[in-house]
Protein backbone atom coordinates (compact mmCIF):
# COMPACT_ATOMS: atom_id res chain seq x y z
CA UNK A 1 0.00 0.00 0.00
CA UNK A 2 1.32 3.44 -0.94
CA UNK A 3 0.94 6.23 1.61
CA UNK A 4 1.46 10.00 1.65
CA UNK A 5 5.09 11.07 1.80
CA UNK A 6 5.70 13.93 4.24
CA UNK A 7 8.74 16.05 3.46
CA UNK A 8 11.32 17.86 5.56
CA UNK A 9 11.62 21.57 4.70
CA UNK A 10 14.83 22.89 3.13
CA UNK A 11 15.61 26.47 4.17
CA UNK A 12 17.44 29.00 1.99
CA UNK A 13 19.10 32.10 3.43
CA UNK A 14 18.53 35.25 1.34
CA UNK A 15 19.64 38.87 1.53
CA UNK A 16 15.93 39.82 1.61
CA UNK A 17 14.79 37.07 4.01
CA UNK A 18 13.45 37.33 7.55
CA UNK A 19 12.22 35.28 10.49
CA UNK A 20 8.51 34.83 9.80
CA UNK A 21 8.94 31.21 8.76
CA UNK A 22 9.60 30.74 12.48
CA UNK A 23 7.02 33.15 13.92
CA UNK A 24 4.18 32.35 11.47
CA UNK A 25 4.83 28.71 10.59
CA UNK A 26 6.73 27.50 13.64
CA UNK A 27 9.71 26.24 11.66
CA UNK A 28 13.06 25.81 13.41
CA UNK A 29 14.97 28.07 11.02
CA UNK A 30 18.77 28.43 11.27
CA UNK A 31 18.94 32.25 11.03
CA UNK A 32 16.84 35.42 10.86
CA UNK A 33 17.52 35.88 7.14
CA UNK A 34 15.63 32.85 5.81
CA UNK A 35 13.83 33.82 2.63
CA UNK A 36 12.62 30.46 1.35
CA UNK A 37 11.29 27.15 2.55
CA UNK A 38 11.69 24.67 -0.29
CA UNK A 39 8.74 22.61 0.84
CA UNK A 40 8.64 20.05 -1.98
CA UNK A 41 11.77 19.88 -4.11
CA UNK A 42 13.89 17.47 -6.10
CA UNK A 43 16.11 20.29 -7.42
CA UNK A 44 19.83 19.74 -6.69
CA UNK A 45 20.08 23.10 -4.90
CA UNK A 46 17.76 21.80 -2.15
CA UNK A 47 16.36 18.26 -2.21
CA UNK A 48 13.45 17.20 0.02
CA UNK A 49 13.83 14.14 2.27
CA UNK A 50 10.89 11.90 3.19
CA UNK A 51 10.09 11.89 6.92
CA UNK A 52 7.77 8.88 7.22
CA UNK A 53 6.84 5.42 6.02
CA UNK A 54 8.58 2.96 3.72
CA UNK A 55 10.77 5.62 2.11
CA UNK A 56 11.73 7.51 5.28
CA UNK A 57 15.16 9.13 4.89
CA UNK A 58 15.16 8.91 1.10
CA UNK A 59 15.61 11.89 -1.20
CA UNK A 60 12.87 12.93 -3.58
CA UNK A 61 15.17 12.98 -6.62
CA UNK A 62 16.22 9.37 -5.91
CA UNK A 63 12.58 8.28 -5.58
CA UNK A 64 11.79 9.95 -8.90
CA UNK A 65 14.65 8.04 -10.54
CA UNK A 66 14.15 4.66 -8.88
CA UNK A 67 10.49 4.39 -7.87
CA UNK A 68 8.57 5.73 -10.83
CA UNK A 69 5.51 3.72 -9.75
CA UNK A 70 4.97 6.37 -7.03
CA UNK A 71 4.46 9.01 -9.71
CA UNK A 72 2.52 7.09 -12.38
CA UNK A 73 5.63 6.05 -14.38
CA UNK A 74 6.48 9.53 -15.74
CA UNK A 75 8.78 10.05 -18.72
CA UNK A 76 10.28 13.40 -17.64
CA UNK A 77 13.94 13.10 -16.60
CA UNK A 78 13.47 15.30 -13.51
CA UNK A 79 10.66 15.89 -11.02
CA UNK A 80 8.96 18.83 -12.74
CA UNK A 81 7.61 20.92 -9.85
CA UNK A 82 9.00 22.90 -6.93
CA UNK A 83 6.90 24.28 -4.07
CA UNK A 84 8.20 27.12 -1.89
CA UNK A 85 7.04 29.36 0.94
CA UNK A 86 8.73 32.77 0.65
CA UNK A 87 9.15 35.41 3.35
CA UNK A 88 10.07 38.76 1.81
CA UNK A 89 11.33 40.87 4.71
CA UNK A 90 12.73 43.18 2.01
CA UNK A 91 12.18 43.58 -1.72
CA UNK A 92 13.36 40.79 -3.99
CA UNK A 93 15.39 41.73 -7.03
CA UNK A 94 13.56 42.68 -10.21
CA UNK A 95 13.95 39.55 -12.29
CA UNK A 96 12.77 37.41 -15.17
CA UNK A 97 12.99 33.69 -15.98
CA UNK A 98 13.58 31.92 -19.30
CA UNK A 99 11.28 29.42 -20.98
CA UNK A 100 12.24 25.75 -21.34
CA UNK A 101 13.99 26.18 -24.70
CA UNK A 102 16.24 29.04 -23.57
CA UNK A 103 16.77 27.47 -20.12
CA UNK A 104 17.91 24.12 -21.51
CA UNK A 105 20.16 25.73 -24.13
CA UNK A 106 21.85 28.27 -21.85
CA UNK A 107 21.53 26.86 -18.30
CA UNK A 108 21.04 23.12 -18.81
CA UNK A 109 17.77 23.07 -16.86
CA UNK A 110 14.08 23.78 -17.27
CA UNK A 111 12.75 27.28 -17.69
CA UNK A 112 10.68 28.76 -14.91
CA UNK A 113 7.00 29.48 -15.07
CA UNK A 114 5.55 30.07 -11.61
CA UNK A 115 2.52 31.30 -9.70
CA UNK A 116 1.93 32.94 -6.34
CA UNK A 117 -0.70 32.64 -3.66
CA UNK A 118 -0.40 35.61 -1.27
CA UNK A 119 -0.38 34.09 2.22
CA UNK A 120 -0.02 37.49 3.88
CA UNK A 121 0.84 41.06 2.98
CA UNK A 122 1.50 44.17 5.02
CA UNK A 123 -0.78 47.17 4.33
CA UNK A 124 0.38 48.94 1.17
CA UNK A 125 2.46 45.98 -0.04
CA UNK A 126 3.14 45.79 -3.78
CA UNK A 127 4.61 43.46 -6.33
CA UNK A 128 6.27 44.28 -9.62
CA UNK A 129 4.30 42.45 -12.29
CA UNK A 130 5.09 43.35 -15.89
CA UNK A 131 6.57 46.38 -17.63
CA UNK A 132 5.63 49.30 -19.90
CA UNK A 133 8.15 48.92 -22.76
CA UNK A 134 6.54 48.52 -26.18
CA UNK A 135 9.58 47.10 -28.03
CA UNK A 136 12.69 45.17 -27.08
CA UNK A 137 14.78 48.21 -28.08
CA UNK A 138 12.78 50.41 -25.73
CA UNK A 139 13.15 47.79 -22.97
CA UNK A 140 16.95 47.76 -23.40
CA UNK A 141 17.14 51.57 -23.44
CA UNK A 142 15.02 51.98 -20.28
CA UNK A 143 17.13 49.38 -18.45
CA UNK A 144 20.38 51.02 -19.61
CA UNK A 145 19.16 54.43 -18.45
CA UNK A 146 17.86 53.08 -15.13
CA UNK A 147 14.34 54.42 -15.74
CA UNK A 148 12.79 51.97 -13.32
CA UNK A 149 9.76 54.06 -12.40
CA UNK A 150 8.86 54.38 -16.07
CA UNK A 151 9.59 50.75 -16.91
CA UNK A 152 8.15 48.70 -14.06
CA UNK A 153 4.47 48.02 -13.41
CA UNK A 154 3.57 47.95 -9.70
CA UNK A 155 0.47 46.15 -8.42
CA UNK A 156 -0.93 46.35 -4.87
CA UNK A 157 -1.56 42.97 -3.21
CA UNK A 158 -3.48 41.60 -0.25
CA UNK A 159 -3.87 38.28 1.52
CA UNK A 160 -5.60 35.70 -0.68
CA UNK A 161 -4.60 37.19 -4.05
CA UNK A 162 -3.27 34.88 -6.76
CA UNK A 163 -0.92 35.68 -9.65
CA UNK A 164 0.26 33.64 -12.62
CA UNK A 165 3.84 34.48 -13.64
CA UNK A 166 4.76 32.80 -16.95
CA UNK A 167 8.38 32.70 -18.10
CA UNK A 168 9.31 36.00 -19.71
CA UNK A 169 7.42 38.08 -17.11
CA UNK A 170 9.44 40.79 -15.35
CA UNK A 171 8.49 40.56 -11.68
CA UNK A 172 9.51 41.05 -8.06
CA UNK A 173 7.92 40.24 -4.72
CA UNK A 174 7.73 43.33 -2.55
CA UNK A 175 8.61 43.93 1.08
CA UNK A 176 6.26 42.51 3.72
CA UNK A 177 4.77 39.73 1.58
CA UNK A 178 4.62 35.98 2.24
CA UNK A 179 3.70 33.69 -0.64
CA UNK A 180 3.23 30.06 -1.55
CA UNK A 181 4.95 29.62 -4.89
CA UNK A 182 4.25 26.77 -7.28
CA UNK A 183 6.86 26.65 -10.05
CA UNK A 184 8.74 24.53 -12.50
CA UNK A 185 11.77 22.82 -10.97
CA UNK A 186 14.33 25.44 -11.94
CA UNK A 187 16.63 27.80 -10.06
CA UNK A 188 17.50 30.01 -13.03
CA UNK A 189 16.90 33.69 -12.26
CA UNK A 190 18.03 36.62 -14.39
CA UNK A 191 18.31 39.77 -12.29
CA UNK A 192 17.42 43.01 -14.04
CA UNK A 193 17.82 45.33 -11.05
CA UNK A 194 18.71 44.83 -7.37
CA UNK A 195 18.36 48.35 -5.89
CA UNK A 196 22.19 48.66 -5.82
CA UNK A 197 22.19 46.90 -2.43
CA UNK A 198 25.21 45.10 -1.03
CA UNK A 199 25.61 41.85 0.91
CA UNK A 200 27.42 41.44 4.24
CA UNK A 201 30.76 41.47 2.39
CA UNK A 202 29.95 44.75 0.65
CA UNK A 203 29.39 43.15 -2.74
CA UNK A 204 26.51 43.81 -5.10
CA UNK A 205 24.77 40.78 -6.58
CA UNK A 206 25.34 39.82 -10.19
CA UNK A 207 22.94 41.21 -12.78
CA UNK A 208 22.04 39.46 -16.04
CA UNK A 209 21.06 42.31 -18.31
CA UNK A 210 21.53 40.72 -21.73
CA UNK A 211 19.82 37.46 -20.73
CA UNK A 212 16.94 39.48 -19.26
CA UNK A 213 16.48 41.43 -22.47
CA UNK A 214 16.67 38.20 -24.47
CA UNK A 215 13.94 36.35 -22.56
CA UNK A 216 11.49 39.09 -21.52
CA UNK A 217 8.11 39.01 -23.26
CA UNK A 218 7.67 42.32 -25.14
CA UNK A 219 5.19 43.91 -24.99
CA UNK A 220 4.21 42.53 -21.60
CA UNK A 221 1.19 40.24 -21.38
CA UNK A 222 -1.02 39.90 -18.32
CA UNK A 223 -2.45 36.37 -18.37
CA UNK A 224 -6.16 35.98 -17.77
CA UNK A 225 -7.19 33.87 -14.80
CA UNK A 226 -10.28 31.68 -15.05
CA UNK A 227 -10.84 30.95 -11.37
CA UNK A 228 -13.48 28.34 -10.52
CA UNK A 229 -14.94 27.56 -7.11
CA UNK A 230 -16.89 24.50 -6.03
CA UNK A 231 -18.52 24.67 -2.61
CA UNK A 232 -19.28 21.67 -0.43
CA UNK A 233 -21.09 22.76 2.72
CA UNK A 234 -18.81 25.24 4.48
CA UNK A 235 -15.78 23.98 2.54
CA UNK A 236 -14.63 24.79 -0.98
CA UNK A 237 -12.19 23.89 -3.72
CA UNK A 238 -10.90 26.80 -5.80
CA UNK A 239 -9.16 26.06 -9.11
CA UNK A 240 -6.75 28.89 -9.87
CA UNK A 241 -4.84 27.50 -12.84
CA UNK A 242 -4.88 24.66 -15.33
CA UNK A 243 -1.75 24.90 -17.50
CA UNK A 244 0.70 22.62 -19.26
CA UNK A 245 3.08 23.07 -16.31
CA UNK A 246 0.80 22.62 -13.31
CA UNK A 247 -2.76 22.84 -12.07
CA UNK A 248 -3.12 24.72 -8.78
CA UNK A 249 -5.94 24.58 -6.24
CA UNK A 250 -6.90 25.90 -2.82
CA UNK A 251 -8.69 23.46 -0.53
CA UNK A 252 -10.48 25.41 2.18
CA UNK A 253 -11.68 22.72 4.58
CA UNK A 254 -14.12 23.37 7.40
CA UNK A 255 -15.21 19.94 8.57
CA UNK A 256 -14.59 16.97 6.27
CA UNK A 257 -13.82 16.88 2.53
CA UNK A 258 -13.25 13.79 0.40
CA UNK A 259 -11.02 13.76 -2.68
CA UNK A 260 -10.54 11.32 -5.55
CA UNK A 261 -7.31 11.00 -7.49
CA UNK A 262 -7.38 12.83 -10.84
CA UNK A 263 -3.64 12.99 -11.59
CA UNK A 264 -0.62 10.68 -11.15
CA UNK A 265 0.36 12.45 -7.93
CA UNK A 266 -0.75 15.43 -5.85
CA UNK A 267 1.37 17.95 -3.92
CA UNK A 268 -0.09 19.72 -0.91
CA UNK A 269 1.07 22.32 1.62
CA UNK A 270 -0.95 23.55 4.61
CA UNK A 271 -0.89 27.35 4.70
CA UNK A 272 -3.30 27.89 7.60
CA UNK A 273 -5.06 25.99 10.36
CA UNK A 274 -4.68 22.32 11.27
CA UNK A 275 -6.40 18.99 10.79
CA UNK A 276 -5.88 15.46 9.57
CA UNK A 277 -5.34 13.56 6.34
CA UNK A 278 -6.96 10.12 6.24
CA UNK A 279 -5.77 7.52 3.71
CA UNK A 280 -6.95 3.89 3.76
CA UNK A 281 -8.08 4.27 7.36
CA UNK A 282 -4.75 5.67 8.54
CA UNK A 283 -4.68 9.19 10.00
CA UNK A 284 -1.86 11.68 9.50
CA UNK A 285 -1.55 15.01 11.33
CA UNK A 286 -1.64 18.21 9.26
CA UNK A 287 -0.24 21.41 10.74
CA UNK A 288 0.52 24.81 9.30
CA UNK A 289 3.58 24.38 7.06
CA UNK A 290 3.13 20.61 6.55
CA UNK A 291 3.90 19.46 3.00
CA UNK A 292 3.39 16.05 1.44
CA UNK A 293 3.04 14.17 -1.82
CA UNK A 294 0.07 11.87 -2.35
CA UNK A 295 1.47 9.18 -4.69
CA UNK A 296 -0.14 7.39 -7.63
CA UNK A 297 -1.28 4.37 -5.63
CA UNK A 298 -3.59 6.42 -3.39
CA UNK A 299 -6.96 6.58 -5.14
CA UNK A 300 -8.92 8.62 -2.59
CA UNK A 301 -8.38 10.47 0.68
CA UNK A 302 -10.12 12.67 3.22
CA UNK A 303 -9.06 15.94 4.82
CA UNK A 304 -10.73 16.96 8.06
CA UNK A 305 -10.41 19.92 10.41
CA UNK A 306 -10.25 23.66 9.80
CA UNK A 307 -7.41 24.37 7.43
CA UNK A 308 -6.37 25.86 4.10
CA UNK A 309 -4.19 23.90 1.69
CA UNK A 310 -2.56 24.87 -1.60
CA UNK A 311 -2.48 21.75 -3.76
CA UNK A 312 -1.06 21.13 -7.23
CA UNK A 313 -0.71 18.39 -9.80
CA UNK A 314 1.46 18.18 -12.92
CA UNK A 315 -0.06 19.81 -15.99
CA UNK A 316 -0.85 18.04 -19.21
CA UNK A 317 1.64 18.89 -21.93
CA UNK A 318 0.03 20.35 -25.03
Amino acid sequence: MQEPMFLKPVFQEKIWGGSRLRSVFGFDIPSDKIGEDWAISAHPHGVSIVENGEFKGQKLDDLWANHKELFGHPTEPVFPLLIKILDAEDELSVQVHPDDTYGMEHEGELGKTECWYIIDAEPGAEIIYGHHAKTREELAKMIEEGRWDDLLKRVPVKKGDFFYVPSGTIHAIGKGIMILETQQSSDTTYRVYDYDRKDDQGNTRELHIQQSIDVTTVPAKTPELHVKEIREGNSSVVTYLETEFFNVYEWDVKGIMSFKKHAPYTLMTVIDGAGELVVDGKTYSLEKGTSCIIPDGVKEWTVQGELAIIASVPGEKK
